[in-house]
C-alpha cells in the first residue's frame, strides 16, 4: 500500500513582507483541512485565544498550539528536517506550511524535501512532497530594497559575522526560485507602479504565478496543492537562464522592461572591463552570465548583478583548457558543443544576459564593446596585461 505523501508549502520573503499576515489567514481560516505551520516564532503570531482549541494555553514562548480550525501552530526547534518527520509519523496531518526566516533562501529549504540527509539518516521525500515555493514581496519597498546596495550586516539582520549577502542578492534568490509570487500592499502603489514592479518580476521569473494583495489577503488554493514545485524546473525558471535559452518575454517591453544577451567570441581586457563594471550602467538591474577575460584565459568567468550587488566568480576551465582526452568525454556528453566551437579558441566566449528598465541596449553593446581586445591586442602576449580585477573566488 502506497503511503501517502503530505504536500509542503515553503514560504519565503524578506523581513517585513507579509508573510507573517499571510500565515495568520490561514491560521484562522475555516478551510476544512488540519494544516500544520512551522513557524520560526510563535510569538510573531498573533493568535486570537478565541480560536485557540480549549484547553490549550497561549503563551508567548509555547511550542505548539492547537487551533479549532484544525491547524496546529508549532515553533521550529530543532533542526527542520527532524521537526517534519516528528510531524509526518505523529499522523493525522493534511498539510504542511512552513514559514522561512526573512533572510533565508528558498534552494536549501527545497533541498531538505528533496534529497537523504546522510548525516542525520532522514529522507523526507518518504513522508513528504514538496507542493509549492511562495515568495511574499513588498511592493511598497522593492525597488527601495533592490538598489539598497546594503548588506544585511549593516542592516542588523544577517545569520552571522561571517554573512556577507547584499539584501539585493537575497531578494533575487527569493524571486528566481518561486511558483508563486505574491506582490503585496499593492494598495500603497498607484496603476503605473503596479504595472511597473509586476513585469519586472515577470522578466525575472517568467514562468512563477504572480498575485497582486493588500495585507496578503489571497485565496488558500493559490498557494496550496497547486503541484506546481519540481526542482529541476524551479532551478531553470529564473528569467536570465531563459533569455540565455532564447527565451525571450517581449511583452514587458511595452513597460519600459527589456532584456538582450550579450555574446561574442572575443576577450575582455581586463583594465577596460574592470572600468566598465565601476561604471555599471544604472537602469541594469540583473544581469548574469559567463565572460572570457584575456588575462584569465584557461578559466571562464561567471558575473553576477542583482540591483547594486555584483560579484564575479570562476566557474571552471573552459573545455579547450583540459586535455585532449577530457575535450573527447566533453563532445561525447554534449553534441551541440561542436556547433559553437571555435578552431582557435575552442568553447571561450562571453554570453551574459542583461535585464533592465529603460536601459539603452545600444548603449550598453557599444560600450562593452569597447572593453574588448582590438585586433593588434588580439595578436599580442596577453599574459602581460594589467590586472586588477578581484581573485575568482
Amino acid at each position: 500500500m502506497t503511503q501517502n505523501l503530505i504536500p509542503v508549502t515553503v514560504l519565503s520573503g524578506y523581513l517585513g513582507s507579509g508573510k507573517t499576515t499571510l500565515l495568520q489567514h490561514v491560521l484562522h481560516e475555516a478551510h476544512g483541512m488540519k494544516i500544520a505551520v512551522i513557524v520560526n516564532d510563535m510569538s510573531e503570531i498573533n493568535i486570537d485565544g478565541s480560536l485557540v482549541k480549549k484547553g490549550d494555553l497561549i503563551r508567548t514562548d509555547e511550542k505548539l498550539v492547537e487551533m479549532q480550525n484544525g491547524c496546529i501552530c508549532c515553533t521550529l526547534r530543532d533542526d527542520l528536517l527532524i521537526e517534519v518527520q516528528k510531524l509526518a509519523e505523529n499522523g493525522g496531518i493534511d498539510y504542511i506550511l512552513i514559514e522561512s526566516s526573512g533572510i533565508s533562501e528558498p534552494i536549501p529549504v527545497a533541498q531538505t524535501f528533496t534529497y537523504k540527509d546522510e548525516e542525520l539518516d532522514i529522507d523526507l521525500s518518504k513522508y513528504c512532497r514538496l507542493d509549492t515555493m511562495v515568495t511574499v514581496v513588498d511592493g511598497s519597498r522593492f525597488f527601495e530594497d533592490f538598489a539598497s546596495g546594503e548588506s544585511l550586516l549593516e542592516r542588523k539582520q544577517a545569520a552571522d559575522e561571517t554573512d556577507s549577502r547584499e539584501v539585493a542578492d537575497l531578494l533575487i534568490e527569493q524571486i528566481e526560485f518561486a511558483d508563486v509570487l505574491i506582490l503585496n500592499k499593492t494598495d500603497l502603489l498607484n496603476k503605473e507602479e503596479q504595472e511597473k514592479l509586476f513585469w519586472s518580476l515577470t522578466k525575472l521569473n517568467p514562468d512563477c504565478r504572480i498575485i497582486s494583495s493588500t495585507f496578503a489577503k489571497v485565496p488558500i488554493s493559490a498557494i496550496m496543492n497547486t503541484k506546481s514545485f519540481d526542482f529541476e524546473k524551479s532551478s531553470q525558471s529564473a528569467g536570465w537562464i531563459k533569455e540565455l535559452n532564447e527565451e525571450h518575454t517581449p511583452e514587458t517591453e511595452e513597460f519600459g522592461i527589456s532584456s538582450f544577451v550579450y555574446q561574442k567570441q572575443r576577450p575582455f581586457h581586463p583594465e577596460r572591463l574592470k572600468r566598465w563594471l565601476e561604471n555599471w550602467p544604472p537602469h541594469i538591474i540583473r544581469a548574469k552570465g559567463f565572460f572570457w577575460l584575456a588575462s584569465r584565459n584557461d578559466t571562464a568567468g561567471l558575473l553576477s548583478q542583482a540591483g547594486s550587488s555584483l560579484m564575479i566568480q570562476s566557474a571552471g576551465p573552459w573545455i579547450a583548457a583540459s586535455t585532449e582526452e577530457e575535450q573527447k568525454l566533453a563532445f561525447e556528453e554534449d553534441p551541440n558543443l561542436k556547433a559553437d566551437w571555435d578552431e582557435t579558441y575552442g568553447d571561450r566566449k562571453t554570453e551574459i544576459v542583461f535585464i533592465g528598465i529603460d536601459m539603452n541596449q545600444e548603449d550598453v553593446i557599444r560600450s562593452l564593446d569597447q572593453t574588448l581586445l582590438t585586433d593588434k591586442e588580439m595578436n599580442s602576449d596577453w599574459s602581460a596585461f594589467h590586472d586588477s580585477l578581484p581573485e575568482y573566488i
